[in-house]
C-alpha cells in the first residue's frame, strides 16, 4: 500500500462533499459507510459511493480511495462489499476487527467480490479501536497479505475511548503504550503504521503537537475527519527540505570516504557509518514516492 501522509474521511452519502475532500491536498479519501450514514440511508449511501469513485478514476484524480464498511458484527459488511468492491478502490477500512480471523472474514469477502466486481489487490486498513484488538493487534498486522495498514486509534470521543476507557489528555500519555505498540506491530509486519484522531476542529495548533508525537514515534500518517486538518498532517508526515539535504551530503561524504577505503566518516559533526547512510537511502526514497504521489 503507498505510504499515505492524510487520509481524510467523507460521509458516503455527502457527496458534494467529495470535491472538497480533493481539493483539500489529502493523500487519500475514505468513503464512509459506517457511522457518518444514518442507518436508513446506507442502501442508498452504497450506490453513491460506488458512483463517487467511478467519478474520481474518470476525472484521472491522483488520490488514494477507501471505503469504510460496517463491521462484521452488523451484518452489512456483505451488502457494503459487494455494492463498493471494484475498479478504482484501493482499500477498504474495515472496523472493529479484534482477532486474526476477523481479518480472515474481510480476506474472504475481498476475494470474492474481488474477482466478481474487478479490482485489483484491495488492501486492508484496520483501526485498533478495542482492548481485544490492541491486545491481538501483533496477530491482526501480520495475518494477510491485504493487510496494508494498522491504526494506533486514540480519539478522544470515539469508539477506541469508551472501549478502552482511557482519559484523554493533550498530552497524550495514557495512549503512549497502545499507539507504541501499535506501531511496533506495524513495524514488525511491515505494513504502513497510521494515527488518529484529531477531534477538536479549530485547535490546528493541538493537531500539530498531535502530529508531531505521532510522528516521532513511528507512525507515517494519520487520518482527519475535516479538510482543514490536511495540509498541517501531510506538512508534518512529509519529507522536510532540511532532512534532505542532511541526507544527501550525508550519501555523498559516506562515498567519498568509502572511495578512499575508509568505513566511516565525521558528517557534520557525527560519526556515520555504513547503517547511517541505509538509513539515509530509505528516508530519501520514501520522501520521493511522497513527493510524487500527490501531484495533483
Amino acid at each position: 500500500m503507498r505510504p499515505w501522509r492524510s487520509m481524510l474521511f467523507v460521509p458516503g452519502h455527502r457527496t458534494s462533499w467529495v470535491d472538497k475532500a480533493i481539493a483539500s491536498g489529502a493523500d487519500a479519501i475514505t468513503l464512509d459507510l459506517e457511522d457518518s450514514v444514518p442507518e436508513e440511508l446506507k442502501p442508498e449511501a452504497r450506490a453513491q459511493v460506488r458512483e463517487s469513485i467511478d467519478r474520481i478514476r474518470r476525472e484521472g484524480v491522483n488520490i488514494g480511495v477507501l471505503v469504510r464498511v460496517n463491521g462484521l458484527p452488523t451484518g452489512q459488511t456483505g451488502f457494503d462489499m459487494e455494492a463498493v468492491v471494484g475498479p478504482g478502490v484501493d482499500a477498504i477500512f474495515a472496523p472493529k476487527i479484534e482477532t486474526a480471523l476477523d481479518v480472515h472474514r474481510f480476506e474472504t469477502l475481498l476475494d470474492y467480490f474481488e474477482a466478481r466486481n474487478g479490482g485489483e489487490d484491495i488492501k486492508l486498513v484496520i483501526p485498533m479501536e478495542t482492548a481485544k484488538a490492541v491486545v491481538n493487534v501483533e496477530e491482526i498486522a501480520a495475518a494477510s497479505p491485504r493487510v496494508g495498514s494498522i491504526l494506533g486509534s486514540t480519539a478522544e470521543h470515539a469508539d477506541v475511548a469508551r472501549e478502552i476507557g482511557f482519559e484523554w489528555t493533550d498530552e497524550g500519555q495514557e495512549t503512549l503504550a497502545i499507539r507504541t505498540r501499535v506501531q511496533l506491530a506495524a513495524r514488525a509486519a511491515g505494513v504502513h503504521p497510521m494515527t488518529g484522531l484529531w477531534e477538536r476542529i479549530k485547535d490546528i495548533d493541538g493537531l500539530r503537537e498531535f502530529c508531531l508525537r505521532g510522528r516521532r514515534i513511528g507512525f507515517r500518517g494519520q487520518i482527519a475527519i475535516h479538510p482543514s486538518h490536511v495540509p498541517v498532517i501531510n506538512e508534518v508526515f512529509g519529507p522536510d527540505p532540511e532532512r534532505r539535504r542532511f541526507f544527501e551530503g550525508m550519501i555523498k561524504a559516506y562515498d567519498a570516504a568509502a572511495a578512499e577505503g575508509a568505513g566511516a566518516v565525521v558528517y557534520e559533526g557525527g560519526h556515520i557509518d555504513k547503517a547511517h547512510v541505509d538509513k539515509a537511502k530509505q528516508w530519501l526514497a520514501n520522501a520521493d514516492e511522497l513527493e510524487s504521489m500527490n501531484a495533483r
